[in-house]
């Protein structure tokens, strides 16, 4: 991600700000929701406060408002995952929502290719495991 000038608006200015990010979110907890390697990742049997963290974090992180931060600190996130099971099945299962999410909005190519690197990269760190889950 590389840092705005002082006159430069931020890639979150660039992409259209909270709505374009909340949209993106809104189209990934749609997929998320039915789908049977993701939901048992999400503990809560409401996605709300799940897609009201992913927003908010997603918004801090391209250089909008940092509530995420005053809300929750630091991400944190291999710690905050780390009681879950994230195996590269679920990293690609994500990837395929997120997919939606980003092609649910009119991105530029190059904005479409920076957030996308971005998914991928953060997908793949959050792996904690190469092992699948037994069947139960």
């Amino acid at each position: 991600m590389s840092e705005p000038s002082a006159t430069e608006p931020t890639f979150y200015e660039q992409i259209g700000g909270h709505e374009t990010i909340a949209r993106i979110v809104e189209v990934f907890y749609e997929g998320v929701a039915t789908d049977e390697v993701l939901r048992p990742i999400y503990p809560e049997d409401d996605l709300a406060p799940a897609a009201a963290r992913f927003t908010m974090f997603l918004v801090q992180y391209w250089g909008g408002p940092t509530t995420y931060s005053t809300q929750r600190g630091h991400p944190r996130l291999r710690m905050r995952h780390a009681p879950f099971t994230v195996t590269m099945e679920a990293r690609d299962h994500w990837l395929t929502h997120f997919r939606a999410g980003l092609d649910a909005v009119e991105l530029t190519p190059e904005q479409d290719a920076e957030f996308w690197a971005y998914v991928q990269h953060a997908a793949t760190f959050m792996v904690n495991t190469m092992d699948e889950p037994k069947p139960i």
